[in-house]
Formats: structure tokens, C-alpha cells, sequence
């Protein structure tokens, strides 16, 4: 059974659509399966996304790019006790037929990050008074409109935010399957992420992405992500870190778990590895 809800992102008629989105609900992280591209504005609250390399964290008054695909969101609300953003969904020919147009930019479709992050200026706060005015007075506001104010974001991006915008890149089902796996594993190591959710962001079965990833690493996905979060412990430790400062930050989310692992791994708790220095026991097979 899943830790957490899978979510699809909103089916819409047209090549884009604009959702404002407000919840006072408790934090969760949900897998959302983004059936189109996406600028997520958040104007209240807090978002953590993991996709294919290193998660990204945004506060509001920042925003965020990202392609179709599986994707894993934690929101959290605001000290006010709410979250609140603005959706722009667009789908992969929109943002095509965008860098056709103006030749004279650098194509961003050629980039290598489905997730990127903005912080919004003044120029983005008034666009996105623009689009609130405009959705309260016609909720449903006609294709044309929409793409023009797409096309009004896009340009001011591509002058504000070139090398940004340039590194993002829309989803490549041709992609081959190792180099998305490394991407999604290797970034998530020092995060609470379980192995479930790596094949749910891999896009696999869970059987699937074991076999795969013992054909890639030689091992299990539990027992090499064992083995590389602990030695990021290590060398914390080596730096007279102290263990409570350490768990959390090689993805554990309470101290008595770290220290099981620890042991498992050195054969001593963390605070008696500190005292002396010893080769690790390998866990691999």
C-alpha cells in the first residue's frame, strides 16, 4: 500500500490552463503525476518537489518550472495556516512553438533540468496580479489570452533569467533508463525518500526498479543507499559534526534509526566512531 496519495494533475481541453490552488489542509507529501509542463507561482506557504536530481524547496514569493512526469510534493502551509498558489499549465507545444518563433534566443529545450526555480521581482508580482484580476472576473479565460500571457512570462525570462531558463528541458521519453535512475537516486541520498517512491519518480514497478538498479549498481537499492548515506555520516562525523546534527541530513527522520544504521555499517555508534578511526564493514553483497 502507498505511504502517500498519487495525484494526477488536472485534465484540460486546451494547450493551456491557469488554476488558482488553496488548501488549509495539514502537510503531506503526495505523488503528483504532472500530465503537462508547469510554472507553479507559490504566493503562500512552503513546496519541496523531488524529480531527477537534487529536491528543490521554495518559500512564497518564488516559483517554479518544471516538466511533465512523476513528481513527489510535500506543501506546507504558512504560519497563517494557509497555502496558496497559481498553477500555469501548458503542454510541450506551447513551449516549442515559443522558441520557434524567436529564433534570435537560445533554444531552452535543449537544457538538462525538468525542474528549475525562480524568485519572483516586482515584474512577476504584477503579472501575477494581472492573471488573479483576470481569473475573478472570467474564471474560464479564452486560449488566445492565455497564450498571450504565456508568451509575456517567457520573454521576460528569457531577458531576466536566461541562464535559468535556458538549463530547463521538457521530458524525454527516449531518455535512456540508467541516466534518469542515476539522477533520481544519486540526488536523493541524503534525503527521507524510500525506495518505493525512487521507482514511483523513475516511473517503474517497484520490482522493475530493483532489478534494474542491481543490473546498474550490483547491489540492492536498500543496501547501497545504506551503504552511501552512511559514509556521508562518516565524513560528517570525521568533521566533529555532531550525530543529533547529522541524521537528518543523510535522510533520516529520528536519531535512534541513524544510530542502527551506523552501527550496522562501522559497528559502533556514532558518537564512539568519532573516538576512533576504522575501515567500514561493506554491506554489499
Amino acid at each position: 500500500m502507498d505511504l502517500f496519495p498519487v495525484r494526477d494533475s488536472p485534465a484540460f481541453p486546451g494547450r493551456t490552463a491557469i488554476r488558482i490552488y488553496d488548501s488549509a489542509q495539514s502537510p503531506s507529501r503526495t505523488r503528483v503525476i504532472l500530465k503537462n509542463n508547469l510554472f507553479s507561482f507559490l504566493l503562500e506557504g512552503e513546496k519541496t518537489v523531488h524529480r531527477p536530481g537534487e529536491p528543490i524547496h521554495i518559500r512564497g514569493g518564488q516559483f517554479l518550472l518544471l516538466a511533465g512526469g512523476n513528481t513527489l510534493m510535500t506543501e506546507r502551509l504558512s504560519v497563517n495556516g494557509r497555502y496558496h498558489s497559481l498553477l500555469f499549465f501548458f503542454d510541450d507545444s506551447v513551449f516549442r512553438d515559443f522558441w520557434s518563433r524567436h529564433p534570435g534566443l537560445p533554444d531552452a529545450g535543449k537544457g538538462r533540468e525538468s525542474l528549475v526555480a525562480f524568485t519572483a521581482d516586482d515584474f512577476i508580482r504584477n503579472y501575477l496580479d494581472s492573471l488573479q484580476l483576470m481569473l475573478a472576473a472570467n474564471p474560464a479565460l479564452q486560449e488566445d489570452l492565455q497564450l498571450l500571457k504565456f508568451e509575456e512570462l517567457m520573454l521576460y525570462l528569457a531577458g531576466k533569467y536566461p541562464g535559468l531558463l535556458h538549463s530547463f528541458r521538457l521530458s524525454d521519453p527516449h531518455d535512456p533508463d540508467h541516466r534518469q535512475m542515476m539522477a533520481v537516486v544519486e540526488g536523493n541520498v541524503n534525503h527521507a525518500i524510500t525506495v518505493d517512491e525512487l521507482a514511483f519518480l523513475c516511473n517503474m514497478s517497484l520490482s522493475t526498479f530493483k532489478r534494474r538498479f542491481a543490473r546498474l549498481y550490483s547491489t540492492s537499492p536498500n543496501k547501497w543507499l545504506l551503504q552511501r548515506r552512511m559514509e556521508l555520516a562518516a565524513s560528517m562525523l570525521d568533521s566533529q559534526e555532531k550525530p543529533s546534527e547529522v541524521y537528518h541530513k543523510v535522510g533520516y527522520e529520528n536519531h535512534s534509526s541513524f544510530t542502527q544504521s551506523f552501527k550496522q555499517v562501522y559497528g559502533m555508534t556514532p558518537r564512539e566512531f568519532q573516538k576512533r578511526a576504522v575501515r567500514p564493514l561493506n554491506v554489499y553483497p
